[in-house]
């Protein structure tokens, strides 16, 4: 099962450089696990004490997955993660 994931550019180092890449899991906690072992320590940039970080949006089909059921969220073969780091300024 393949699923694209959308890479932003602070965290492309951890790809190689790459804008997006593929990955499999049933769940995004899955996801992200593969992405791990395919992309090593892009997770520790995705998610704290097993929740999402605070400061990182991710998307599946352009819903915020926070709204889905967060890293229980399913995925399926298709879709696409996107994810977005939280800009801030004032």
């Amino acid at each position: 099962m393949a699923i694209e994931v959308r890479i932003p550019t602070i965290l492309r180092t951890y790809t190689g450089g790459a804008k997006a890449v593929d990955a499999e899991g049933a769940t995004l906690d899955e996801l992200i696990s593969n992405l791990e072992s395919l992309h090593p320590g892009l997770k520790d940039r995705l998610i704290e004490q097993g929740k999402l970080r605070r400061f990182v949006n991710v998307y599946l089909n352009d819903e915020d997955v926070r709204f889905l059921g967060g890293l229980g969220t399913s995925v399926s073969d298709g879709d696409t993660v996107t994810v977005l780091p939280a800009v801030a300024g004032g």
